[in-house]
């Protein structure tokens, strides 16, 4: 066998012992996730999640899950709880440990401080004969045959096993509590994520120049407008209201048709009917027009007022794109 199909073979029998391990999952829900879903989404606390090791990433990435769902978490490593953090709990919080064994000492050192302070605690364990799988409010069993590590050593699969376990409690409590797409947005303000999310044309209406012109100014006056505005478009004005458009295409189009352009006017070269969108629109529906429609600006309106012009080059900026 080549290199790079030993390469091949090993990635694809990795990817392969994780994801029957993630299916597996599915037989090991029981009432048990039910319920501690349920009193997640009752409690008046914030969720702690913890552990040690690779279940320390975990945990982390999970609360960061949670977080960003509309579910209040933060992470507490369990070394770190039994030193001095233990005051990270507070009274109406869950907690949540993870751990592949549930028998780590840690764990086991964490256990009775979190009786002490009566907090429910969600076990996420793959023994289910573990103490923490026997002292939990709610054992959830993310048990693994084996590691995807040839040795059965490397936490590969079980950490797998961990983090989908995570994201289902995640999206079940992000759908029960109706979190939609406006929530998302709200915790997700930065980055194209939450642009494509809140963005609005009006937002980037508002920082370009409004081009426009006179259905019977010249040509020249047309191409200055272009110019100057800098968003390769101008709309024509007639009466208060929008005839058309004049773009760079219009002025190509223009030169190779005609020799002598002195008489001409904008109405003259324009494109009537030109695509527009209302300022209130998500920038990202924009975006969809331009490309579907194979045009580099879009014409924005409030209402019937025209607003200014939205440009591809807008949203490549802002990162929609």
């Amino acid at each position: 066998m080549s290199n790079i199909q030993s390469i091949l073979s090993i990635a694809k029998r990795t990817i392969e012992i994780e994801s029957k391990a993630i299916q597996n999952l599915v037989n090991l829900l029981d009432e048990q996730f039910a319920h501690a879903v349920q009193h997640i989404l009752e409690s008046q606390g914030r969720v702690v999640v913890s552990g040690v090791g690779k279940s320390a990433i975990i945990a982390s990435k999970i609360v960061a899950t949670l977080n960003s769902t509309g579910t209040p978490a933060i992470f507490m490593h369990a070394a770190d709880a039994i030193h001095g953090d233990l005051g990270t709990i507070q009274e109406d919080d869950v907690v949540v440990c993870i751990s592949k064994s549930g028998n780590t000492p840690e764990i086991k050192a964490l256990l009775p401080l979190i009786k002490i302070g009566k907090n429910k605690l969600i076990g996420i364990t793959g023994n289910m004969d573990s103490i923490l799988a026997k002292q939990a409010d709610f054992a959830l069993s993310t048990y693994v045959e084996k590691e995807a590590c040839p040795n059965n050593l490397a936490p590969t699969t079980s950490t797998s096993a961990q983090l989908a376990m995570g994201d289902a409690l995640a999206i079940s409590l992000l759908e029960l509590r109706g979190f939609s797409s406006a929530d998302f947005a709200k915790y997700h303000p930065g980055g194209a994520l939450g642009k494509k999310l809140y963005l609005r044309v009006a937002d980037i209406v508002i920082n370009n120049q409004k081009p426009q012109v006179n259905a019977d100014s010249s040509v020249k006056e047309v191409i200055v407008e272009i110019s100057e505005k800098m968003l390769g478009v101008t709309a024509v004005m007639e009466n208060n209201a929008i005839v058309g458009i004049v773009t760079d295409g219009d002025i190509r189009r223009m030169l190779s048709k005609y020799d002598n352009i002195s008489g001409l006017t904008a109405k003259d070269i324009m494109t009537s009917d030109p695509k527009s969108i209302d300022v209130d629109t998500l920038a990202v529906k924009a975006l969809a027009i331009l490309q579907e429609k194979g045009i580099s600006q879009l014409l924005a309106f409030d209402k019937d007022h025209y607003a200014g012009v939205v440009h591809i080059h807008n949203l490549i900026n802002e990162g929609i794109l």
